[in-house]
């Protein structure tokens, strides 16, 4: 008997439940391998499925989408961010995108505020120490000295899903918020968090002593933090960035940490596709910059809901349903 579930390729591993659900519902093939497909390995998975179940190591360029096979109608983006994928190619092309938004939030929010944490305390270099050394020289007054989070300023870029509840958490630890957004927030949240809006970014940076970026990837976000607006934040202050690495001049971070005129920075997300910098390594070697691999949305109830929100994506879709969850172009929004 012919097997007339819609036919998926999924390019990553998934949890085991949501491979197992996926499996039951559809016609799913995986890639056993769990590693990045190139072009032709990806054109040869997709050939004859109806659904693309990818992830943000895939490049699904314009070139790409050119060459999927007419039988492929719906890219189901396993993440939040789809910035891998050219959503107008795709959209010009009569595919489908979607993408797993909301939730990631809270998770995200927390790796920023332990960052927050870290950077300034010196978590990771001091975690480091003994076992490194094998010894503790023992407790000296001068030994290891941090910063004091509490009654510093906090400028976080974008006040959406995950600004708010870092701003939410940041409130509790002390911290004064202040933010700056495309969308003012209502009164009532402005007097929940006692935050201060600004008109502007570069308006912002000089009030605060610890810049997060939690803004989505478009044309003008891209940069958003730039050489000229680092070097207009104040001396010694932090950068957090748990978002996208192409929010940040990566080059003018390495500059600015370099010449001490910012005392660090904490990344989960960071330039990598041709190998890290080397000077980004050295400075997390000197413990000037934390790096972290990507963690933000690495918890298992996380990648659960994130599957479970795919199969609602592709089950509405194969329904003859709008999912719930499309992703247009920025040209296409509100349309």
């Amino acid at each position: 008997m012919t097997d007339r579930r819609p036919r998926i390729f999924v390019t990553r591993h998934l949890p085991t439940q949501i491979e197992t659900r996926m499996t039951t519902l559809f016609a799913a093939e995986f890639n056993p391998a769990d590693t990045p497909l190139s072009s032709e390995e990806l054109l040869a998975r997709v050939e004859g499925c109806d659904v693309l179940v990818s992830s943000i190591n895939d490049r699904i360029d314009a070139a790409l989408i050119a060459r999927f096979p007419k039988s492929l109608r719906l890219i189901a983006q396993f993440g939040n961010g789809f910035d891998n994928i050219d959503v107008e190619a795709a959209y010009a092309a009569g595919l489908i995108v979607t993408n797993t938004p909301s939730v990631l939030t809270e998770d995200t929010a927390d790796m920023a505020m332990m960052l927050m944490l870290a950077l300034p305390r010196r978590l990771v270099e001091g975690a480091g120490i003994i076992p490194r050394e094998g010894r503790w020289s023992g407790w000296a007054p001068t030994w290891m000295l941090g910063r004091r989070l509490r009654g510093k300023a906090l400028g976080i870029v974008g006040m959406g899903r995950i600004g708010t509840a870092v701003a939410e958490r940041a409130r509790t630890f002390g911290l004064n918020i202040h933010y700056y957004s495309r969308d003012r927030r209502p009164p009532q949240v402005e007097e929940a968090l006692s935050a201060t809006y600004h008109d502007s970014l570069d308006a912002m940076l000089p009030h605060v002593d610890i810049v997060s970026l939690h803004t989505p990837l478009t044309r003008s976000t891209q940069n958003i933090l730039n050489a000229e607006r680092l070097a207009a934040m104040r001396k010694d202050s932090f950068v957090v960035n748990v978002s996208r690495p192409e929010l940040l001049d990566e080059q003018a971070l390495i500059k600015a940490v370099e010449s001490g005129h910012l005392s660090g920075a904490a990344l989960d997300v960071f330039e990598s596709r041709n190998g890290i910098d080397p000077c980004l390594l050295d400075l997390a070697r000197k413990n000037r910059i934390v790096l972290t691999a990507h963690m933000a949305s690495a918890t298992l109830e996380a990648r659960l809901e994130m599957g479970e929100t795919v199969i609602v994506n592709i089950r509405a879709f194969v329904d003859g349903h709008q999912p719930p969850h499309r992703v247009l172009p920025e040209n296409r929004k509100g349309v």
